[in-house]
């Protein structure tokens, strides 16, 4: 095979580096390809995160000997209940609404479409001596309570009962909890109103209170017949569906 004189490499070397130089040069002579822009969607309406709208009931009676019930949560159902018994300073508990009590209470709110609504919920007559209630919800944006003591709307009238039977079982958890630390001869009185709020069907979830009902039947700090009476309305909640 014939060789390529020394000078021949070099040759052809530069010629491979021109004419790469070149192709390199026309490249970049190209107009860049813009990319296509992506259409910029139109922002949605801003919308209140659901945990920060906040919803509040309140009841006041000065005659009454729990004269005066705050209630306030947010959309998981967390919160806490104060309530003031005659002159004693006001007692703050946290509270956690049960599922199955928020479906009726979200649902009842729903249905009265209450931040859209300047509905006056107080009927004709007036019953201020059974006390008076307000209901509220602010969601951020917009804010509203509404105060009556009596009320035409089945909705509103409905929701004011639920909240009384979260307060009412609430404040009947805090005594039953005093009564094992410190009065545990309060407790068979107070089995037997929650037996008898169960019958009335006067308590917000029964279920909730099975967690407590089974400590009761056992704790020897409080009388038998208290361990006993928590033990039967147990099984009857339980037993409920």
């Amino acid at each position: 095979m014939k060789l390529i004189p020394r000078i021949g490499w070099l040759t052809v070397l530069m010629m491979a580096l021109s004419v790469a130089g070149y192709a390199q040069e026309k490249r970049n002579d190209r107009k860049p390809v813009e990319p296509t822009p992506t259409p910029r969607a139109e922002p949605e309406p801003r919308k209140p995160p659901a945990a920060t709208i906040h919803y509040t009931y309140e009841f006041n009676q000065p005659e009454f000997v729990i004269n005066h019930i705050v209630v306030q949560h947010d959309s998981t159902g967390r919160g806490e209940i104060t309530f003031v018994q005659r002159t004693e300073p006001p007692i703050v508990e946290p509270i956690q609404l049960s599922p199955v009590a928020m479906g009726r209470i979200f649902g009842l709110w729903r249905d009265l479409r209450f931040l859209d609504s300047n509905e006056n919920y107080q009927a004709s007559k007036n019953f201020a001596h059974l006390g008076t209630y307000k209901i509220g919800m602010d969601d951020g944006m917009s804010r509203r309570t509404a105060e009556f003591n009596w009320s035409d709307n089945k909705t509103a009238w409905a929701l004011t009962a639920e909240y009384r039977h979260v307060a009412d079982q609430a404040i009947l958890v805090f005594n039953i909890k005093l009564a094992r630390e410190m009065q545990p001869l309060n407790a068979p009185g107070l089995m037997t109103e929650l037996d008898s709020m169960l019958t009335r069907n006067e308590l917000s979830d029964p279920k909730q209170l099975v967690q407590l009902l089974t400590e009761l039947k056992t704790d020897e700090h409080i009388p038998l017949i208290a361990r006993n009476h928590a033990d039967r309305i147990l099984k009857k909640i339980e037993k409920s569906p």
